[in-house]
């Protein structure tokens, strides 16, 4: 049998190597040599200009191994890749198409079946065939099912190796991705706080001797200054640890919480001496949570309510446990927010899209609602011209 046209090029290695890793494929060529009687069969891989070989049962000294190379021109396979149906020969000489085809003269083959192998996704990867100098017995029903049973199962196994590999490129971007989490984490958590460490200490360094009244008031601004850029950090931090992190750790404790609140409430009305603070506190248990991040979650909340709530009433607090539910709200007269602003209330940085003055990053009541949800409950807002409410909801059980 003439392979003058054999080359053995190294291309496709992926290709062959995926059809190698498939063990049933052996077994498939040499049942297809038994059951037809056909002394040469293989899993070619075909595309627009290529042919190449990738497992082979040669019983008839073909000459064709794996990773051989046919010229595309010369088989077949190029018809099947368009038409995507199978061809099958029992007799070249007698067939009335191929009786005058330059592939079977210049293989020498009298004998051919041909079955495209598709994958799930529809596109063609090639083709189950096979060979033989002498007719047979191939165009019937049984023989061409058992072809398209074994191009369909080769197929099963290539798409499921294409998953697995994806599957394990998601997790390598994955373990990379939470590497970069994690020292995006240690940056906000430890070499941004370092310098604002450094310049808090030199201002009190520069306190201790009574410098120039001027340099007071700078000095002054700079520790504002460094304890607002600390809460922004706090404030990335635990928007790195929510969104990158998953989610905000607690430690939990049964805490005495009405202190923990009075104290937040408190520091806030140090810092806005004009705005007035109902606290309605009812609390005869200890509650299970963490009393520092529930101390986070009402300062967001009423430091919100006191930046947009009306000036000329007061922000009221109310805190009680009811059976197994543990209540705490923050509500304010001012202006009603919009529905459409009530659906982005707590995503990360969503204020500065509802009120453009906004000064900060817009975390405040994002950080809050993922305390709520840490804590096993949640947060809400209802809003009316007459009054805005923020409600966090956690059961004590």
């Amino acid at each position: 049998m003439e392979t003058g046209e054999l080359i053995r090029p190294a291309a496709f290695k992926l290709d062959i190597a995926a059809i190698e890793r498939i063990e049933a494929v052996p077994t498939i060529l040499d049942v297809v040599c038994r059951t037809t009687g056909m002394g040469f069969a293989a899993v070619a891989r075909v595309t627009e200009d290529r042919w190449i070989a990738c497992s082979v049962r040669d019983g008839i000294a073909f000459g064709l191994k794996p990773g051989g190379e046919l010229r595309i021109e010369t088989t077949i396979c190029s018809e099947i890749r368009e038409s995507r149906e199978p061809v099958v020969i029992d007799h070249v000489a007698e067939h009335p198409d191929f009786c005058g085809h330059h592939t079977p003269a210049m293989y020498g083959f009298q004998s051919y079946i041909s079955m495209p192998i598709l994958l799930p996704d529809g596109s063609f990867f090639g083709t189950l065939c096979a060979i033989d100098p002498s007719p047979a017995r191939v165009n019937n029903p049984e023989t061409i099912g058992m072809f398209k049973m074994f191009a369909d199962l080769i197929a099963f196994h290539l798409d499921a190796q294409a998953r697995i590999e994806r599957s394990e490129a998601i997790l390598l971007d994955e373990r990379r991705t939470a590497e970069l989490r994690e020292q995006f984490i240690a940056v906000l958590g430890h070499d941004l706080r370092n310098p604002l460490a450094s310049i808090d200490a030199g201002t009190h360094l520069l306190l201790r001797d009574p410098p120039p009244e001027k340099a007071v008031a700078v000095i002054g601004m700079m520790r504002s200054s460094v304890a607002r850029m600390a809460a922004l950090i706090d404030d990335v931090l635990d928007l790195a640890r929510g969104r990158l992190g998953g989610g905000l750790a607690l430690h939990r404790a049964p805490v005495a919480l009405a202190p923990v609140l009075i104290q937040v409430i408190d520091e806030l009305r140090a810092s806005h001496p004009g705005q007035q603070v109902e606290a309605v506190i009812r609390l005869d248990t200890d509650v299970d949570c963490d009393g520092q991040r529930i101390a986070q979650l009402l300062s967001n909340l009423l430091g919100n309510a006191m930046t947009h709530g009306a000036a000329d009433q007061p922000v009221v607090v109310h805190a009680a446990t009811r059976g197994d539910v543990f209540e705490l709200s923050v509500s304010n007269a001012g202006e009603e927010i919009a529905p459409a602003a009530i659906e982005r209330l707590f995503q990360p940085f969503a204020r500065g899209a509802i009120r453009p003055d906004q000064a900060g990053l817009g975390l405040g009541l994002y950080i809050a609602s993922e305390i709520a949800r840490a804590h096993g409950g949640s947060l809400s807002v209802a809003s009316s011209p007459m009054q805005t409410r923020f409600t966090f909801l956690m059961p004590l059980g």
